[in-house]
């Protein structure tokens, strides 16, 4: 039960910026920081791969639909990050099945991934570009601090992930009618681009 808290945060944590999950996990292992970051996480091509593209994504996040359109395309990929990372952090500890662990840090990544993907459709609605980067550098912030402080209190790191978790929620839920009006305008665009390629009204 002990690594409970630390799958929980890196499921958070991975929804959000799972390269920079990765990139810190691996890190303090590979510096000493921690010993209950696997082997696997610390190895140098890891590292590396994860930190070309955590500033792809650093770049990419700041952008005003290009954060929409990448965020997107890691529907898939953050929550299986999510997974993979609990899993891992699982079968070091030997406390909890894989299984169970990577259900742990994919759902809970799924969970943030689409308040982060949400939050964000209500931010394009706005025309001004710094919105995005002060979202995207309180993600950023965000991840970093709660990883590290997991690393030396998981429970209370735990915590807090969890209550960011439900207030993002409760977030898109406030932000919804936002999150359809550029749902709409988007298709519309779209539908704009359609007829003007097959030249039609």
């Amino acid at each position: 039960m002990s690594v409970i808290p630390l799958v929980f945060t890196s499921g958070w944590a991975s929804g959000i910026n799972a390269y920079a999950v990765v990139l810190l996990l691996g890190l303090f292992g590979a510096t000493g920081v921690s010993d209950e970051v696997p082997a696997a996480l610390q190895r140098t091509d890891v590292l590396t791969v994860a930190g070309v593209l955590f500033l792809c994504e650093a770049v990419a996040d700041k952008i005003p639909y290009v954060d929409s359109v990448w965020d997107t395309a890691h529907t898939v990929i953050r929550p299986v990050a999510g997974a993979v990372v609990a899993a891992l952090l699982a079968g070091e500890s030997g406390s909890l099945p894989e299984l169970a662990a990577g259900a742990i840090g994919g759902s809970t990544a799924l969970m943030s991934h689409l308040v982060k993907a949400g939050t964000r459709m209500a931010v394009n609605t706005s025309p001004e570009p710094f919105s995005n980067i002060g979202m995207s550098v309180a993600e950023d912030l965000g991840v970093a601090g709660v990883i590290t402080f997991a690393i030396f209190n998981p429970v209370a790191a735990a915590v807090i992930a969890a209550v960011l978790l439900v207030l993002g929620i409760v977030t898109v839920l406030f932000l919804a009618s936002r999150i359809r009006r550029f749902l709409r305008r988007r298709a519309q665009r779209r539908e704009e681009k359609r007829l003007a390629g097959t030249g039609g009204p």
